[in-house]
């Protein structure tokens, strides 16, 4: 199977977003929430080191590889710093429109990021994925 193929089919099926919907208790499901982002495992995590497990065993330490491994830290970086700490910022602004008695429009929903432990998920996740990729469909 042609490699640029692989480089799709890899973080397609990573994608933890939908594992995640089917994970919710059924009652609970619903298909405007498959969107929303947080919570274990992180697809972002997944979606990118899935990418650079294929490309890595594809082609090896490459120019190609050595490119999305960058993106794939800031990606990863993006997950667990700066989408958390807004998160958090989020979170004590809602408290603070919550007490105003002015407040009349309904509360926006808070994407608080990652935690450490949910982009390490998403990172394993993404890294068996991609292996998985690698040795079953590239035979």
């Amino acid at each position: 199977m042609n490699s640029s193929v692989l480089y799709l089919i890899a973080p397609l099926l990573a994608f933890a977003q939908t594992i995640k919907f089917f994970l919710i208790p059924s009652q609970k499901r619903v298909w405007r929430n498959w969107p929303k982002t947080g919570s274990m495992p992180s697809s972002h995590t997944a979606t990118v080191t899935s990418l650079a497990t294929i490309i890595f065993m594809s082609e090896g330490f490459s120019n190609l590889f050595a490119v999305v491994v960058v993106f794939s830290i800031i990606f990863i970086h993006d997950a667990l710093v700066a989408r958390r700490s807004i998160g958090e910022q989020g979170m004590a602004v809602l408290k603070l429109i919550s007490t105003s008695r002015f407040a009349k429009d309904p509360l926006p929903r808070i994407a608080l990021g990652h935690k450490p432990l949910e982009v390490l998920a998403g990172g394993v996740l993404g890294v068996i994925v991609g292996l998985i990729v690698a040795f079953f469909i590239t035979k």
